[in-house]
C-alpha cells in the first residue's frame, strides 16, 4: 500500500511577529493600583448573547454594575439598535445616571451613525463617544480594499463631526475615545500614526485627555508580546500626557486576564472588559477575575464585589448563559476541596488562623478568604469518595460542634469513604452528620444505657461505686462497679456483670452548645479483650452520662 504524505496543518499559520524592544520595562514592574474600569457587558458583551437582552435585563444589568461600582459603563451601540437607543434615553431621561458614572456609547465614522449617537445621549451631563474603524493590515487588504492614507482618512472624518456635534452640544461633555480596531494585527508605527491623526483634531490636553483604546480585537500572541506592543505604543505616541490608555483584551487564546495584567505593568490606565468575560467568541476579558487578582495582592480593586453569588445570578440572569462551576473566584467550586490532603491543610489553615493575631491571611489552597466574596464556609470542604479525615472533621465541627479526636477521624472516614464509593456521590454535611449518628451515637444493640448513679455523690477522693441499669440483648440488667470515677467504675461494671471487657486507651470532652440546653460530648478509644482498638461517642447534657454513653457505643460497635 502506497502512503500518500499530508502537509501538515501547522503550516498554514504564521508565528506572530515580536516586538523589538530591548530595554522593555514592564517586566520589572508590579502593579500596585487599579486601573480605570469600564464595562462594556451591555454592548460588546450583549451583542454576542444568542438572545441580546430586552430592556428589563439591561437595566437588571446596568443597575448590578452601579452597586458595583463602575464609573464608565458602556451602555449600548445607539445608532445600530433601537433597543440600545431606547435604552440610553430611559437612563438619561429617568434620571438612573448618578452624577460620577459616565455613559460610553459605540459608533462607527459614518455621519448617520454619529448624528443618531448625539440624539441618543442627548441631555446626559457627560459621555464618551467611542469612534472606531478597523485598522488592521489584514482587513484593509481583504475587507476594505484601502492603503493606510484611506483608513485615516475615515478615522479622522469621523473625529471631525464628533468635534463639530459636541461643539453643538454643549450641556454635555463629551470625551472622544478612538480605537484603531484590531490594533493587535496592525503595524504599531501605523497604529501611532492614525491615533496621532485623530488626536490633532480632537486637541487633547493633559487637563482634558481623549481617550485611545488598543483593542486585542482577535488575541494573536503571548501576553508578553501585547505588553511590549502597549510599551512601544505608550513610549512612541507624542504627547503621552495628553491620552488615557485603554485595553479592550479578547482571549482567543485564552490568556486575555494575563495580557491585560501584562498591558497594565506596560503603562495602560484602563481597560473595558466585562463580568465573567462574556463576549464574542471566546469572550471579552474577565473583569471580576482581574478585579480579584489585584485585591488578592494586597491592592483595592475599586469596585464592591462581596457579594459574588449576586453577581453571578444577575449575570447568569441578564445574559442567560452560566458561569462555570470553575470559573475563577465565581464559580460554585472554586472554594471547595474535595481531595483529602487538601481539605486536611484548609482544616488546620482556619484553625491556625483562628489563634493568630497577624491580620493576614494565611490558608493552604484559598488563596482569599471567601468570606470577603461574600461566600460562607460550609461549602469550602465538601465530601466525596477521595476525601479525607480533614476534610469530614471540618464538616462535623463546623455545621455540628463535633470535635472528634484524631483517630477518630481515621476511623470515621473509612465509614464515609465506604458510603461515598457505593452511592458513588458527594455528600452533604447532613449525610455526613446522619453516617455519623448511625455509627457512634444511635446504636443501642446490644446494649443500652438506662439510668446510673455513683456512691459517694459530689467530689472526694477514694473509690466510686456505680450503679446502672441497661438493655442487654433486650432485657433489663443492673451492673455495678468500683473504680476512681465513674468511667472506671462503669468499665468494671461491665467487666463483672455483662461480660464486656475494655480499657479506655484515649478520652476527649468538649460542650457542644452553651447555654441552657448545653449539650456535652464525649469520645472514648477502647482496647478490646480480643485486642482490638476502637472508638465510642456520646452525647448528653450532662457530662458523666455522655462519658458513659461513649462507653456503651463503643462497646457496641466492639460488638458488631
Amino acid at each position: 500500500m502506497t502512503h500518500i504524505a499530508r502537509p501538515n496543518p501547522a503550516q498554514k499559520y504564521t508565528p506572530f511577529p515580536p516586538v523589538v524592544l530591548a530595554d522593555r520595562q514592564w517586566p520589572g514592574r508590579t502593579l500596585t493600583k487599579a486601573p480605570m474600569w469600564c464595562s462594556v457587558d451591555l454592548r460588546d458583551g450583549n451583542q454576542a448573547l444568542i438572545e441580546p437582552m430586552g430592556s428589563e435585563r439591561k437595566r437588571a444589568m446596568f443597575d448590578l454594575l452601579l452597586r458595583m461600582g463602575f464609573k464608565e459603563i458602556e451602555v449600548g451601540f445607539p445608532a445600530a439598535s433601537q433597543t440600545d437607543f431606547d435604552f440610553c434615553r430611559e437612563i438619561i431621561e429617568g434620571g438612573a445616571l448618578p452624577d460620577d458614572v459616565t455613559i460610553q456609547v459605540l459608533t462607527q465614522s459614518r455621519e448617520e451613525l454619529i448624528r443618531r449617537t448625539f440624539e441618543g445621549i442627548k441631555g446626559a451631563k457627560r459621555a464618551i463617544v467611542h469612534l472606531y474603524n478597523s485598522t488592521s493590515e489584514l482587513q484593509r487588504r481583504v475587507v476594505f480594499g484601502l492603503d493606510k492614507a484611506g483608513i485615516i482618512e475615515i478615522a479622522v472624518n469621523g473625529a471631525k463631526l464628533i468635534k463639530q456635534m459636541t461643539a453643538e452640544h454643549p450641556e454635555t461633555e463629551v470625551i472622544l475615545q478612538y480605537s484603531p480596531e484590531s490594533f493587535t494585527g496592525t503595524e504599531l508605527d501605523f497604529a501611532v500614526e492614525v491615533c496621532e491623526a485623530v488626536a490633532e483634531v480632537w486637541g487633547p490636553t493633559a487637563d482634558r485627555p481623549m481617550i485611545l483604546n488598543l483593542p486585542a480585537t482577535v488575541e494573536m500572541s503571548t501576553p508578553n508580546v501585547h505588553a511590549d506592543q502597549i510599551e512601544w505604543f505608550c513610549r512612541t505616541i507624542k504627547g503621552r500626557e495628553r491620552f488615557i490608555i485603554s485595553l479592550h483584551p479578547h482571549n482567543d487564546r485564552g490568556t486575555a486576564v494575563a495580557a491585560a495584567e501584562l498591558g497594565m505593568l506596560a503603562g495602560a490606565d484602563r481597560v473595558e472588559g466585562t463580568l465573567f468575560g462574556n463576549g464574542e467568541r471566546t469572550g471579552n476579558v474577565d473583569i471580576v477575575t482581574l478585579a480579584m487578582n489585584l485585591f488578592s495582592q494586597g491592592v483595592d480593586p475599586g469596585l464592591v464585589i462581596d457579594d459574588i453569588n449576586e453577581v453571578v445570578r444577575v449575570s447568569e440572569y441578564c445574559t442567560q448563559l452560566p458561569v462555570h462551576p470553575r470559573h475563577p473566584y465565581a464559580g460554585e467550586l472554586v472554594f471547595t476541596a474535595f481531595s483529602g490532603s487538601h481539605q486536611d491543610a484548609i482544616n488546620k489553615g482556619l484553625k491556625a488562623l483562628s489563634k493568630s493575631n497577624s491580620g493576614k491571611w494565611e490558608v493552604p489552597y484559598l488563596p482569599i478568604d471567601p468570606a470577603d466574596l461574600g461566600r460562607s464556609y460550609e461549602a469550602v470542604i465538601r465530601i466525596n469518595s477521595q476525601s479525607g479525615k480533614g476534610g469530614i472533621a471540618y464538616i462535623l465541627e463546623s455545621e455540628f460542634g463535633l470535635q472528634i479526636p484524631r483517630r477518630l477521624q481515621m476511623e470515621f472516614s473509612k465509614v464515609v469513604q465506604h458510603i461515598a464509593d457505593e452511592t458513588g456521590k458527594e455528600l452533604t454535611p447532613s449525610e455526613i452528620h446522619k453516617a455519623f449518628k448511625a455509627e457512634y451515637l444511635d446504636v443501642e444493640k446490644p446494649l443500652a444505657l438506662v439510668e446510673h448513679g455513683t456512691e459517694p455523690r459530689g467530689p472526694g477522693s477514694g473509690p466510686r461505686t456505680l450503679t446502672a441499669v441497661v438493655q442487654k440483648d433486650g432485657r433489663p440488667v443492673t451492673i455495678r462497679g468500683k473504680g476512681t470515677g465513674p468511667i472506671d467504675a462503669f468499665l468494671a461494671a461491665l467487666r463483672n456483670d455483662a461480660g464486656i471487657d475494655m480499657h479506655v486507651i484515649d478520652y476527649h470532652e468538649h460542650a457542644v452548645t452553651t447555654g441552657e440546653d448545653s449539650q456535652a460530648a464525649a469520645y472514648v478509644e477502647v482496647r478490646t479483650a480480643d485486642g482490638r482498638t476502637l472508638h465510642g461517642a456520646g452525647i448528653d447534657p450532662d457530662i458523666v452520662t455522655a462519658s458513659l454513653r461513649a462507653l456503651v457505643s463503643a462497646a457496641n460497635r466492639a460488638a458488631r
